[in-house]
């Protein structure tokens, strides 16, 4: 076996028997627990909320190992045999060029979408649906997926192209043009997605005024100016609900969930925004984007160089080369260390949601905020009893119970 091909395929198992025996662990934690509230929640959640919680965490963690296995196979079966097929079935009527690169790369990508479309399907229609969070019919479903796939298609299509060019055009180092246009992109993408993406999928319609007055002196007591102040349908596809802020100056809008506003009390969604506001307070939003562009050089760096290796495709056991495979496995390869890049990125993750957590209890109280994350907890069915070392790899959010505890040592420190 090519060396390249052994050390990912070895790198990869390693990886997948990590993740199974963190899921073991999870569930062990889930099962142990399920017969008592823990004793901080035992006044605000019941106990039939307590094993409904239990359930469906066990229940994603049994998807999560067969969608897992799955993806193992898919990925498995392309490194060995259909990069090359593929490659090959292409070489065989088309001169070499960005169209036969592309068409190469778009195989690929259809080719992927569809193997993993039953497994979101499952999970959207059948596993969510089962424990009441699912709200979407499966003809909305269709009409989102095909949506998402035009749109990534449409947006992607031009940035390979122009990739494509770059590694066959310019001599020089082709992917700081690369980074500086994905740079631009991330820019703008958020003022983007808000102004033209997300009416695709649901509708924006000014806050209800009962909340708006409040939220309103909430913004003005903080210092924080806004774009506007919206409320999302969610509801037509989840239960869950949710609140995000997105856009940077002026543009800058509070989007809630009407979902959000259906099932909390003010106070509730008072400390829901004043979190959010806490990551505006601490530049979490301008610092991640910054982390992303300064991720994103390096990681195009290394793309960059290993794809003009001449034993990259060999390592591999490509015999028909063609530069898509050679941009492919060069960001195999640079990207096989992301589990480990997680990790560090969910630790400052976690940090950030502990300050915007302390954000909001100095400026709606303690009381609100342990409320609001009790009803989300209990409504979303999030357990409350995880594993450590579980929520340590796979959280970007510390679990409920650590932030309440933290909420309240805090406020009894104050």
């Amino acid at each position: 076996m090519p060396i390249l091909l052994f050390a990912i395929l070895a790198w990869i198992l390693l990886w997948h028997g990590i993740e199974l025996w963190l899921g073991r662990r999870q569930a062990a934690s889930i099962r142990s627990h399920r017969e008592r509230v823990p004793a901080a929640f035992a006044d605000s959640v019941t106990l039939d909320d307590h094993a409904r919680a239990a359930a469906y965490g066990l229940a994603r963690l049994r998807f999560g190992k067969v969608s897992g296995l799955i993806d193992l196979v898919v990925l498995v079966v392309g490194l060995v045999w259909g990069l090359d097929v593929v490659s090959r079935l292409f070489g065989a009527w088309m001169s070499p060029g960005i169209l036969r690169s592309l068409l190469i790369l778009a195989v690929l990508w259809v080719a992927a979408t569809l193997a993993g479309l039953p497994l979101r399907a499952w999970r959207e229609l059948v596993l969510e649906q089962r424990f009441g969070f699912n709200r979407r019919a499966p003809s909305l479903f269709v009409r989102d997926t095909l949506i998402a796939t035009l749109l990534t298609a449409a947006i992607g299509g031009p940035i390979v192209v122009g990739i494509l060019w770059a590694m066959r055009a310019l001599p020089g180092p082709w992917w700081l043009g690369a980074w500086a246009v994905l740079t631009l992109a991330m820019l703008v993408a958020p003022t983007i997605y808000v102004r033209l993406v997300a009416p695709l999928f649901n509708r924006f319609t000014p806050l209800r005024a009962e909340m708006a007055a409040p939220v309103e002196a909430l913004l003005a007591r903080t210092g924080f100016r806004s774009g506007g102040l919206f409320e999302m349908d969610a509801s037509k596809r989840s239960s869950r609900g949710n609140a995000f802020f997105i856009g940077f100056g002026p543009t800058k809008r509070i989007v809630l969930f009407d979902t959000l506003l259906d099932n909390h009390p003010p106070p509730e969604i008072e400390a829901v925004v004043a979190h959010e506001l806490g990551h505006f307070k601490y530049r979490h939003t301008l610092t991640g984007m910054l982390r992303g562009i300064v991720g994103l050089f390096f990681m195009l760096a290394a793309i960059g160089w290993l794809a003009r290796q001449s034993w990259l495709l060999p390592g591999f056991g490509i015999r028909h080369p063609d530069p898509a495979l050679g941009l492919l496995l060069a960001g195999l390869v640079a990207g096989s260390l992301s589990p480990l890049l997680e990790l560090a990125g969910n630790a400052i993750s976690r940090r950030h949601e502990f300050q915007a957590d302390a954000f909001a209890r100095t400026t709606v109280g303690v009381a609100p905020m342990v409320a609001a994350l009790t009803r989300l907890a209990r409504d979303n069915a999030s357990t409350l009893t995880p594993d450590r070392l579980f929520s340590l790899v796979h959280d970007t959010h510390p679990p409920v119970p650590v932030r309440v505890a933290r909420l309240l040592a805090d406020a009894g420190r104050a």
